[in-house]
């Protein structure tokens, strides 16, 4: 196995891992809501995501002898700040309208909607590399497919809340878009800290314009903050930026919608939810959209070496 083989593969895992502590979070992300509000949530999961970071990023940081290549520097700083920042704003606006649509419209319909993160990543692949395998495309309508078996039981209606899950795919979509293209050009663990910052910050914002948020409630509410803070932000979406740093934004897209599988798998484990063979269809097709998916990368991989 070549160099660019491991790392991809070491990506892929680092995602399914993601996607496995994603779906264990879903439980306390609806448990949060029932004490606060979601803007009053993502202010403390991210605020606190990004503090958790900070002895992190210290212990790492390189206290480098050399003198520094000023304008390297420079570059990089400027690099680092404009992605943090795009990244941020994304993170807060597809979160946000994911926690907000879910008062509005069941948790089956806002996985499956939030999932349309993978066309949105597929067709801007399309528009910048102009042209789609035909293995990605039957990857991404298994996978989707899989997604609507698993998430939709009943019929097909549009309501608020849908419009609002729909409008946060895109903001997911844009995460990724903006995580491929910054995390090969700068730090991390600091890109990671400067997302979450932009996205608790924003999430303030809309938490004293909107909400009345309470010290009891926040109390009440400390096992799903903490829980959100650490697992899903601090340790998911960090590494999720390292892994992309090897995977394409396709694959890592379809690899991450596997977060809603293990959503189902952890409700059947701890809530007592019993899958019926259509959720389980519709879990077994997710599953196949990830392995085809993979394919046209590793036959590109052949062609090249």
């Amino acid at each position: 196995m070549t160099g660019n083989k491991k790392n991809i593969l070491k990506g892929e895992i680092i995602l399914l891992m993601v996607a496995v502590l994603w779906g264990s979070c879903f439980i306390f992300q609806k448990k949060g809501m029932d004490y606060i509000g979601p803007y009053t949530l993502g202010t403390f999961r991210f605020t606190l995501g990004g503090l958790v970071l900070l002895p992190i990023i210290k212990l790492f940081s390189k206290s480098g002898t050399e003198k520094p290549d000023f304008q390297k520097v420079i570059s990089n700083r400027k690099s680092l700040w404009q992605g943090g920042v795009l990244c941020g704003v994304a993170l807060f606006f597809a979160a946000t309208l994911q926690q907000v649509g879910l008062v509005y419209t069941t948790a089956g319909k806002a996985a499956f909607l939030t999932s349309m993160q993978i066309v949105v990543v597929a067709i801007a692949g399309i528009i910048i590399v102009k042209k789609a395998s035909r293995n990605t495309i039957i990857g991404m309508i298994l996978a989707l497919s899989g997604m609507y078996l698993l998430s939709i039981q009943s019929g097909v209606s549009i309501n608020f809340g849908d419009i609002l899950e729909l409008s946060g795919s895109l903001f997911w979509g844009a995460q990724i878009l903006f995580i491929d293209k910054f995390a090969k050009q700068v730090d991390n663990m600091k890109l990671s800290f400067i997302q979450f910052i932009v996205a608790g910050g924003l999430s303030a914002v809309g938490m004293f314009i909107f909400e009345k948020p309470n010290i009891k409630d926040i109390y009440l509410c400390a096992v799903p903050i903490l829980y959100t803070a650490i697992i899903e932000v601090a340790i998911c979406y960090t590494l999720q930026i390292i892994a992309q740093k090897y995977v394409p934004p396709v694959i890592a897209a379809v690899i991450l919608s596997l977060e809603s599988v293990f959503a189902a798998i952890f409700g059947m484990i701890f809530l007592k939810e019993i899958l019926t063979s259509k959720e389980l269809t519709g879990m077994v097709l997710m599953l196949i959209a990830v392995v085809i998916i993979q394919i046209p990368a590793k036959e590109n991989d052949k062609k090249n070496n």
